[in-house]
């Protein structure tokens, strides 16, 4: 007995052990692996549908993520069917009977994750047929962005039959896909019919075009469906809101009012109302006329009434309050047009203030080279801004600038003077920039076009318009990657003009030249450009 208690005690110490030694496993490789289906009952593309539920089988756990925006049954059902997760299976139960002789597809858009990851499986239906025949027409093509021609993946596509086209915005569609990683998409199991088609990259994810955030694509003429389509092209824009509306309005701490709208304005313009007597108001609008920044000379109002024109036509009235004991504090800085602590050859040096500036004390004002002091300095004021200033000197190479404001240099509208401020700068040499000649041909004479020079990440650094073959000579372009893109001027404004949906108006065409253009270091470069009459 003995010795079966001392086996028994061994035994039971080792197997502590070995049950204290077990570890989670640490590291490995991150699960990317959506759910697959395993079983179907009964299988997809059934016939002579006769069942009132079906069950999905899966290889893993899953859950259904935003189940009542993401799935959805066409034809629609007055009472939905109610979807039930029963271990690794998914049971559809339907509530409302089936039309004879139908075609239903329930698409689980991105409904369908794994517990763990939330890896979706995108794009699965399950279509059936109540009667012989499952419709099988099918449309293709693919969603590229309107700005760069460049495919767009994840953006739902969806169609809606014309007679249902009044639902376009209100409410979702029940007949769509998911663009896969090159833009493509296909829309399947189709009746014939006439059809709209759309493409949404929406900001959530109810499938409804209702937020000025969001792109929306479209072809103009409906898709008459009585065979397989393909070879669509959806171009993604974003609309210029209609309405003009001010999306913030702000009274800053140091009394700058500031306005964002919805949209540019054209000739822009503030106006006052009420009994305040506002004198000589600095207005900034930015160049685009979207924002605008106002300061007002004495800041005395309890209510205030700005009204926004567009020329001299009112669009929005806004109204600001104040406290009568608000304060405001303020401090002078500025910005500057420097890249990298550098001017660019033949530029003035630019400042910018955070305030308007009532006066300039120039003898309070010093450039330096080390520690001496430089003469011939040139500063002028930038009108019609207040806060802009121009500092002109004949600039030299390998020369370390140091730019000293001092205390009460400056004077803002308010009385306020600046603080000590120093910049330190220097010239860029010239041999640090390439110059790009272009030769520009058009196949088409009566068009008009933009010529747009673009950087690595799709910022605008120069533009031209052309109206006739030519060569455009860009000088002094910093070194890097750029691209030439070319812009359709259908209504000859000098602008790119955007689609719009109401008036069935597509976005102008682009045309991105496909080499890359490499500027070098003090290096000339030639290239030539002919613009097809169809792009």
């Amino acid at each position: 007995m003995k010795n079966t208690y001392n086996i028994t005690l061994l035994f039971s110490i080792l197997l502590l052990a070995a049950c204290a030694s077990l570890q989670t496993p640490e590291g490995g490789p991150r699960d990317t692996t959506a759910p697959e289906v395993l079983q179907e009952k009964p299988r997809n593309l059934t016939t002579n549908f006769k069942e009132d539920n079906i069950q999905i089988t899966f290889d893993e756990y899953f859950k259904l993520n935003s189940e009542f925006t993401e799935i959805s049954i066409s034809p629609a059902q007055e009472i939905p069917p109610l979807f039930k997760i029963k271990q690794k299976s998914l049971i559809i139960d339907f509530k409302d009977s089936l039309e004879t002789n139908t075609t239903y597809t329930i698409n689980f858009g991105k409904a369908i994750q794994d517990v763990n990851e939330s890896n979706t499986l995108k794009n699965y239906s399950y279509v059936f047929a109540t009667g012989p025949e499952l419709d099988s027409l099918q449309i293709k093509g693919k969603v590229i962005s309107a700005l760069d021609n460049k495919e767009v993946k994840d953006v739902t596509v969806f169609i809606l039959p014309i007679s249902r086209d009044s639902i376009f915005g209100k409410k979702k569609p029940s007949i769509y896909t998911i663009t896969d990683s090159a833009g493509n998409f296909s829309l399947k199991n189709l009746r014939e019919d006439t059809y709209r088609i759309y493409a949404l990259q929406e900001t959530g994810s109810d499938r409804i075009y209702n937020s000025p955030n969001e792109e929306i694509a479209f072809l103009k003429d409906s898709i008459n469906l009585n065979k397989d389509t393909s070879e669509i092209v959806l171009k993604l824009f974003k609309e210029i809101p209609e309405v003009f509306r001010t999306t913030e309005q702000k009274l800053e701490n140091d009394g700058k009012i500031s306005l964002i709208f919805n949209k540019p304005i054209s000739k822009p313009s503030l106006t006052f109302l009420g009994n305040n007597e506002i004198k000589n108001p600095i207005i900034d609008f930015s160049s685009k006329g979207d924002t605008v920044g106002l300061w007002l000379r004495e800041i005395t109002f309890d209510s205030l009434k700005v009204v926004i024109n567009s020329d001299k036509t009112p669009l929005d009235t806004i109204t600001f309050r104040r406290g009568s004991k608000d304060e405001y504090k303020r401090t002078i800085l500025f910005n500057n047009n420097l890249s990298d602590g550098k001017i660019a050859p033949l530029n003035p040096l630019t400042l910018t203030f955070n305030l308007p500036i009532a006066k300039i004390d120039e003898s309070k004002i010093s450039l330096y080279v080390d520690s001496t002091k430089l003469n011939g300095l040139q500063i002028k004021k930038l009108p019609p801004s207040e806060r802009k200033y121009q500092l002109q000197y004949n600039w030299q190479l390998k020369k370390a600038y140091n730019l000293v404001l001092e205390d009460g240099a400056v004077t803002d509208i308010y009385g306020n003077t600046n603080k000590s401020l120093k910049l330190a700068f220097e010239l860029d040499d010239v041999e640090d920039y390439g110059t790009l000649s272009l030769k520009v041909s058009k196949a088409d004479s009566s068009k008009n076009y933009i010529i747009q020079l673009t950087t690595e990440k799709g910022d605008i650094y120069k533009e031209r318009r052309i109206t006739q073959n030519t060569t455009l000579e860009f000088n002094y372009i910093p070194t890097g990657k750029y691209f030439i893109k070319v812009i359709e001027d259908m209504n000859n404004n000098g602008i790119y003009d955007t689609g719009n949906l109401r008036l069935k108006l597509q976005p102008e065409k682009i045309y991105v030249f496909d080499k890359e253009i490499l500027t070098r270091a003090n290096w000339d470069r030639e290239e030539a450009i002919e613009i097809p009459k169809v792009f």
